[in-house]
């Protein structure tokens, strides 16, 4: 009879109790989970079962030996009296790691080496020869633990973790361990779900991780068949028979539980995404069996003649602070594909973002999906628990179709069609809702003003998600094309550095011009809507003219200028990011030529060493910098005369200076009347779409007082 071990296989935290239903369905015994895995006793080739059929486990583990030890001479007694040739020899290589909990030795590399030293000099005085070491891929891998003082020394039956499954190419890390997908899929019981016929979706497959997943479950494949190696191949304890008539059942089992796989498809909006899973689909034997395709999440739909099943998925979960909550969209648009085509199905979403998608959970698990917390949520669709929680934010709706009514005739006889529609009208909807007109339709960018700390959190919560979810339908916009973002209050060059890089541009039309704007990657899109007029002036007054735009950003002035017929332009930013993109403008109206210079410096050093006069000078800086780029800061109250009159002095006699600030309690310092002729435009320049925010700007036309005598 062979040897019964009591083997110790490893899981992710909050797992464990997974990994014990798992281990006790492959048939052994004395199954009990513990913090970090689960004990149980099986023989050698049971140890191998393990580590070929387990779903859920990291590695699995076989004892060695356990001893006392108080301390490091101790730790490497105890492991030289252990017999190491009969578990490798000179010729193998070997890597040894430490774990401890309140271990009396506490640095784990320091005990990992003395283990190290135990082994070698042992085996160097028994053969003359010695081991190397290999930390990457060992022929044997020795695990200890440590728990006070005391000791388990074991051989890992399993090598590198058993969440690889020799499917994904190196180099390919996919967003979501192949353990915690198996884990996702055994809460939502997909297995009975599969047996029963029940098909499978997953609408964000990314790479395919889970959707591989699901197919080996319902078609009965051992998750490490593929592996081409594993810890005990090269062990000398290792029974090469018992393993290989593992493997032949394992080849038996799969070939007739692929014949009797459901239906199955993965979708995601990104085709770099479906050529990832098409192609980890093939490596993984399961040509032909999944339906891959790419589809928005909104199209996301079951297999035909499918009445039930499995809907899984690992939705983004933001890689900036703040970016999580900017998600809600799409997880409400999440929640209402599963609302209205998935009913009667049952739905895992491994949640990182903490944005709700409008259903309610009948069971939640805490994760961890590496270092994210995540919430493992678990949905019956279309039963009474399911039923959304979000309110249909009428008020808004009714607010907003007032607002379009009110602007329609405008906008058709100004023909603008990037335009502010709401901005906190009603204050328990403190959002700014901006409309872009693409060339491929309407697009939404939807701005929420940060609250208060006195605002209750929940129930602003509770209303963003029913005006997210309102939004799409009162402006007629698919809701795909909607882009939230969280306004904070930002300080200088802030609002002009990266937030994403989703890279969604869109060429909008504003008077007699195409613009770029980026609705995703920065706080603001690359045109400021409330300028408008200013910009359209210039085009109406720059025939002929030299103009000077100072803080250039995107050059959408100087586009206007250019377009309506400048002789010359000067665009001075420190930003090259914006300095390309006015470049990009200029090109898409065919202004790029020398008559349009783009200059990359600081504007107060640019206006000291420069000499040209302008006819026209737009300047609108923002309201703080600290630019690494740029000596000293910029505080425009405190700054902005010196900084007008530095722009003054290269304006040609009869020539205009523009100057424009979004400070909110900014004063004009008034001794500028002494020099200059001031008239404020503020009331002028502010468009019909922002008169409900009157202080969003401020604008006075400038020129030089005529010198009497």
């Amino acid at each position: 009879m062979s040897q019964v071990h009591t083997l110790f296989a490893t899981a992710p935290q909050g797992l464990e109790d997974l990994l014990a239903v798992e281990l006790a369905g492959l048939g052994f015994d004395e199954v009990k989970a513990g913090r970090g895995g689960v004990r149980f006793q099986a023989d050698l080739a049971g140890g191998y079962r393990a580590c070929l059929w387990s779903r859920v486990a990291n590695r699995v583990l076989l004892p060695l030996a356990e001893f006392t030890a108080a301390d490091d001479d101790a730790l490497y007694d105890g492991t030289a009296r252990i017999e190491w040739l009969d578990h490798l020899g000179p010729d193998n290589t070997l890597a040894v790691s430490f774990t401890g909990i309140r271990a009396a030795i506490g640095h784990d590399r320091f005990a990992a080496q003395r283990v190290k030293d135990a082994i070698v000099d042992q085996l160097r005085e028994r053969t003359g020869d010695r081991p190397s070491v290999d930390i990457r891929d060992p022929d044997v891998r020795i695990h200890v633990h440590m728990h006070d003082d005391q000791v388990s020394v074991t051989i890992d039956l399993s090598g590198d973790s058993l969440h690889k499954r020799g499917v994904r190419e190196a180099g390919n890390v996919a967003p979501l361990k192949e353990n915690l997908a198996a884990a996702m899929l055994l809460r939502a019981d997909w297995p009975e779900l599969a047996a029963a016929g029940g098909g499978f979706v997953d609408p964000m497959c990314g790479s395919g991780t889970i959707v591989i997943e699901a197919a080996w479950m319902a078609g009965d494949c051992a998750p490490g068949l593929m592996r081409t190696r594993f810890g005990f191949q090269r062990w000398r304890g290792h029974d090469d028979e018992a393993w290989k008539a593992l493997v032949d059942e394992a080849l038996d089992r799969q070939a007739a539980g692929l014949e009797k796989m459901p239906p199955m498809a993965a979708f995601d909006h990104d085709r770099r995404a479906v050529y990832l899973t098409r192609q980890q689909i093939d490596r993984a034997g399961l040509a032909g069996r999944v339906h891959v395709e790419r589809r928005d999440i909104g199209e996301a739909r079951p297999p035909a003649k499918v009445r039930t099943g499995l809907v899984a998925l690992n939705p983004p979960y933001g890689e900036r602070i703040g970016e999580q909550h900017e998600l809600m969209p799409l997880y409400l648009r999440l929640g209402e594909t599963l609302r209205r085509h998935f009913p009667g199905w049952r739905a895992m979403v491994l949640n990182g973002a903490g944005c709700r998608i409008g259903l309610k959970p009948e069971r939640t698990w805490q994760v961890r999906n590496g270092p994210i917390e995540c919430s493992l949520e678990r949905f019956e669709i279309g039963t009474e628990s399911s039923e959304s929680s979000v309110q249909p934010a009428e008020d808004l709706v009714n607010r907003i179709a007032k607002n379009r009514r009110q602007l329609k005739r405008w906008l058709d006889r100004e023909n603008i069609s990037c335009y502010r529609v709401y901005d906190a009208d009603i204050p328990e909807y403190a959002l700014a809702v901006d409309v872009y007109a693409g060339e491929d339709g309407d697009w939404l960018h939807v701005q929420e003003y940060e609250p208060p700390a006195t605002v209750d959190a929940a129930k602003a919560r509770a209303r963003l998600q029913a005006a997210l979810t309102a939004l799409p339908g009162a402006l007629d916009v698919p809701p795909e094309r909607m882009v939230f973002k969280v306004r904070r209050r930002q300080r200088g060059s802030e609002q002009y550095t990266r937030q994403s890089r989703q890279a969604r541009t869109l060429t909008v039309t504003e008077g007699r011009c195409r613009l770029l704007v980026n609705l995703t990657d920065y706080l603001d899109t690359g045109l400021f809507l409330d300028h408008r007029p200013v910009r359209l002036w210039l085009a109406d007054n720059a025939r002929g003219k030299r103009l000077l735009n100072l803080f250039s950003y995107t050059g959408a002035a100087t586009v206007h200028a250019a377009v309506g017929g400048a002789s010359h332009t000067t665009s001075v930013d420190l930003s090259n990011t914006y300095l390309d993109w006015l470049k990009r403008n200029l090109e898409l109206n065919d202004c790029a030529n020398s008559r349009h210079r783009i200059v990359h410096a600081d504007c107060r050093e640019w206006l000291e060493r420069n000499q040209e006069r302008f006819d026209l000078i737009f300047l609108d800086p923002p309201s703080f910098s600290n630019s690494k780029r740029m000596d000293g800061t910029l505080d425009v109250q405190r700054d902005h005369a010196d900084l007008i009159r530095a722009a003054a002095r290269h304006l040609s006699d009869d020539g205009t200076l523009i100057f424009s600030i979004n400070l909110r309690g900014f004063k004009l310092d008034e001794q500028l009347n002494e020099d200059f002729d001031i008239t404020d435009r503020t009331a002028w320049s502010i468009p019909k779409d922002f008169e409900r925010n009157r202080r969003i700007h401020q604008c006075w036309f400038l020129q030089q007082r005529k010198k009497s005598g």
